[in-house]
């Protein structure tokens, strides 16, 4: 009997533990930024919805922990009530040393610092958000719902060293403020 107990047991430590620590399926994963518009003239501008896909990223189960980092030339105006020349424009804007400069800050990177449970399915989560050469530790609510974590939360551009856009002489300009809302889905 000792014996059985003792092979048992030396079966079950053999036996490989159910990994901790999953891909992110980028795919079904999204990450959306809404820009606002203000100013005297802000009637006559647009708000922008920017598409920022997923470039890598991993959630540890075990530690809670989970780290995401984007491309930045890969993400897309996707604004639907303006040409495409207009919204070609607001992109190569964007993509500019005037905002992201894409060319020198080609990633931008998630790195949590914690993770707490709360309620059923909801967590907060700290970490790092590396954007623009600058970090700054964010804070943001994140629920679980149908296998994938969502969330949203407000940045403010110049914490990252980004000056919002003016132009007629600062008639109409983009809000410092962003919102930025995820859907991240872990890979199967």
């Amino acid at each position: 009997m000792q014996r059985l107990c003792l092979t048992l047991l030396l079966l079950l430590l053999s036996v490989p533990a159910r990994p901790q620590v999953q891909g992110i399926n980028p795919s079904a994963s999204s990450v959306t930024v809404r820009v606002l518009k203000s100013g005297l003239f802000s009637a006559f501008a647009h708000d922008h919805t920017v598409a920022a896909p997923l470039g890598a990223g991993h959630l540890d189960l075990g530690k809670r922990s989970i780290e995401l980092s984007f491309r930045t030339h890969e993400m897309k105006v996707t604004d639907r009530d303006v040409s495409d020349s207009d919204r070609s424009e607001i992109e190569h804007t964007m993509k500019s040393d005037k905002v992201l400069d894409v060319e020198k800050f080609p990633e931008i990177t998630f790195v949590s610092t914690s993770v707490e449970a709360g309620s059923l399915g909801h967590f907060q989560v700290r970490g790092n958000l590396s954007l623009h050469g600058n970090v700054r530790l964010i804070e943001l609510p994140v629920s679980l719902r149908d296998g994938s974590y969502s969330g949203s939360v407000k940045l403010k551009q110049t914490d990252y060293g980004i000056t919002p856009i003016r132009i007629a002489g600062g008639t109409v300009r983009v809000k410092d403020e962003i919102e930025v809302a995820f859907v991240i889905a872990p890979a199967k």
